[in-house]
């Protein structure tokens, strides 16, 4: 029962920084690499801050803004200086390395002791788990109204149209360098977001807790497009709440299996792999089969 809980919580909190992945890579069809260092960075800012006597939730809150700016400077070097998409999340990845250890003045920042957010509903006599479940919830749902309601907007339909059609938003008047950017800072908003909440569920923030982040949410993104194709947008964005609760269970078998916990970047990279293949066996089955 431990097991499925602490899933499920996990899995929660992991679904933020997959949104974020999904806004770059399928809303703006971008592949950013920025996900590996602004988790961290949101990490890094929020436990910084909690050692410091700053609130949790206004630390939770800076680690979101830590993780708007890393957007804004992966956005402009893409749009203005011409970056390809890649390269510029290699570079900003690259250099909030050395500002991730800057904020936290070493590679590890313990928060034993500390209170946070999920310390607020311990005091009420919840276990961890059950705080993390919780937090996870109310995360989540706020996040999904916030899109809901933002991509209802003109900014948000502007967005949409630049990742459909570039060319042709441009002929139609939108400033799409700006919307990209604009997609920039709310993903990588999002995905520092779940690296501040992440910390302070287990306790620390590690400079190297980025390391795979790509690939949890590109994981938990495509098992959701696995199981369920054709959906609305708020549905898609539940569906991968699902998809990383369903990562997160699978991460536990493996390990349940006893697989080292060393591997489990390989396994990750393995299920991946199967996700994103299992379109196209589907379809030479089908043909065969016809």
């Amino acid at each position: 029962m431990d097991i499925i809980i602490s899933s499920v919580s996990q899995g929660f909190l992991w679904s933020i920084m997959a949104i974020g992945v999904y806004l770059t890579y399928r809303i703006l069809d971008v592949a950013d690499l920025t996900a590996e260092a602004s988790f961290p960075l949101g990490a890094a800012i929020s436990a910084s801050q909690i050692v410091s006597g700053t609130s949790p939730l206004i630390a939770t809150i800076m680690g979101l803004g830590g993780g708007l700016l890393a957007g804004l400077v992966s956005g402009l070097l893409h749009t203005k200086l011409k970056i390809p998409a890649l390269l510029a999340g290699i570079l900003t990845m690259t250099g909030l390395y050395s500002v991730n250890l800057r904020i936290m003045g070493q590679a590890n920042v313990s928060l034993l002791g500390k209170k946070t957010v999920m310390r607020l509903f311990n005091d009420l006599g919840m276990t961890n788990q059950i705080a993390t479940l919780i937090v996870g919830v109310i995360a989540s749902l706020i996040v999904i109204l916030f899109l809901f309601l933002f991509f209802r907007t003109a900014i948000g339909l502007a967005i949409h149209a630049t990742g459909d059609n570039n060319a042709m938003s441009e002929a139609n008047g939108i400033n799409t360098d700006n919307m990209k950017i604009i997609g920039y800072m709310i993903s990588n908003g999002l995905i520092a977001l779940s690296g501040a909440l992440m910390a302070q569920s287990n306790g620390y923030a590690d400079i190297s807790m980025g390391i795979g982040t790509i690939v949890i949410g590109l994981a938990s993104v495509i098992i959701s497009e696995v199981l369920f194709k054709d959906v609305s947008f708020v549905k898609r964005l539940c569906l991968i709440i699902l998809g990383s609760i369903i990562y997160r269970f699978i991460i536990s078998f493996v390990l349940y299996l006893g697989v080292a916990p060393t591997d489990l970047k390989l396994f990750s990279a393995i299920i991946l792999t199967i996700c994103l293949s299992s379109p196209l066996i589907k379809n030479k089955l089908n043909r065969k089969k016809k």
